[in-house]
């Protein structure tokens, strides 16, 4: 069994906001997939579903950003899904607004949710797709809870349905296929 987990934070409030990528690429999957987040437990909304060959989880935690970790490891026990099966989806100001970067282990970058289930399950080798928000020019939080620019938008929506399609690339052909086709240099002019 897989599992995707897209975060963010419950609440209309955030839902378009920079720090709510993870949920609106898991909501277009979803769609995609044909699945409906029908199901509510583990402190979050989930989808249970068949996609290629796979049994296939998808969760959005309720628990706010910083305490992903709890619904991601609760679900996880409770359905004996290990840390290799597991991928993460979520917003990174690292990247500039429209990349995506697969990795399959390392540091949060400072990113909370991912700190908070790295912390909890105690090891950082869990694969993830961080979704490019850029820099701030303002304060770190007042940035990731406010709404991307038009311009941004129209890039960030393009890292999205790249997500998406990293997605079924990851569960169709695996993750090291999905990361050599996904994870492209960019050309500087």
């Amino acid at each position: 069994m897989k599992l995707i987990v897209g975060l963010g934070n419950p609440g209309k409030k955030y839902e378009k906001t920079r720090h709510n990528m993870g949920f609106i690429s898991i909501d277009l999957f979803a769609e995609k997939a044909k699945l409906d987040f029908d199901k509510e437990g583990f402190n979050g909304e989930y989808a249970k579903g068949k996609i290629f060959d796979d049994d296939v989880i998808l969760l959005k935690p309720s628990t706010f950003m910083n305490l992903s970790g709890e619904s991601v490891f609760s679900l996880a026990s409770y359905f004996k899904i290990s840390i290799e099966d597991i991928v993460v989806i979520y917003d990174d100001m690292a990247l500039a607004p429209g990349s995506i970067r697969l990795r399959e282990k390392g540091t949060s970058g400072g990113q909370k949710g991912m700190q908070n289930i790295i912390d909890i399950f105690k090891t950082d080798e869990i694969k993830r797709i961080r979704i490019g928000t850029g820099e701030p020019n303002i304060d770190t939080i007042d940035y990731v809870l406010s709404k991307p620019t038009k311009e941004e938008l129209i890039l960030i929506q393009n890292a999205i349905e790249l997500s998406s399609e990293a997605l079924f690339a990851i569960l169709e052909h695996g993750f090291h296929y999905a990361m050599s086709k996904y994870n492209k240099k960019e050309k500087h002019i």
